[in-house]
């Protein structure tokens, strides 16, 4: 069973509806010992970092997230559930993310960037050998929809890498955990294909 953290918002549904398609068993639940009796884990979270941390501090599932990983779960954090994974955020000042990751959430600095990125923009994939992006070809093209980014501390989580205005970090992996900055239930077949591919680790 495959588990999709329900944190009171965020987009759960379009990945479960990903998931549907493509034959997987999965729940949308905020039952901890559901999540920690689960064979993986994706937390999608969408909206302010601030938010959706203090939405996962009410329902006390940071430490849950965090013993999913140390129990070698394989675990999926999708746009801001990719971001919280890190230590602090410039989108909510004092507020502190996980930790999981040493690296802060910055804005895009360019004034000639339209901020948000919204749409379709390519990866550089850094690690050929990933589980997650087999069969995925260089340069695909992917969706975003995002103010900031981590800055990632440590190269050799970094999975992807995308160019708007600037070179940005957009999906990383170590161990059993994966994270990405784009939206694979909403980037087409090569999202699907990556969610395949983590569903099948």
């Amino acid at each position: 069973m495959i588990s999709i953290i329900d944190y009171g918002a965020g987009n759960t549904g379009s990945v479960k509806n990903a998931l549907d398609n493509l034959g997987f068993e999965n729940q949308i639940t905020d039952d901890k010992k559901s999540i920690l009796g689960s064979d993986k884990v994706i937390f999608p979270g969408v909206g302010n970092f601030g938010d959706v941390i203090k939405s996962l501090e009410k329902k006390d599932l940071i430490r849950v997230i965090k013993r999913v990983i140390q129990n070698d779960i394989p675990f999926l954090g999708i746009c801001v559930g990719y971001q919280v994974l890190f230590e602090n955020s410039e989108e909510s000042p004092g507020i502190k993310g996980m930790g999981i990751f040493k690296g802060d959430v910055i804005k895009f600095r360019s004034e000639n960037l339209k901020i948000p990125q919204i749409g379709w923009n390519r990866i550089k994939i850094e690690k050929k050998n990933s589980k997650i992006m087999k069969n995925i070809p260089d340069n695909s093209f992917v969706y975003f929809v995002h103010s900031f980014f981590p800055e990632v501390k440590n190269e050799n989580i970094v999975l992807a890498r995308t160019n708007y205005g600037q070179e940005f970090v957009s999906a990383i992996e170590r161990g059993n955990v994966y994270a990405t900055q784009f939206h694979p239930e909403k980037s087409g077949k090569i999202g699907l294909r990556i969610l395949s591919n983590f569903c099948r680790l």
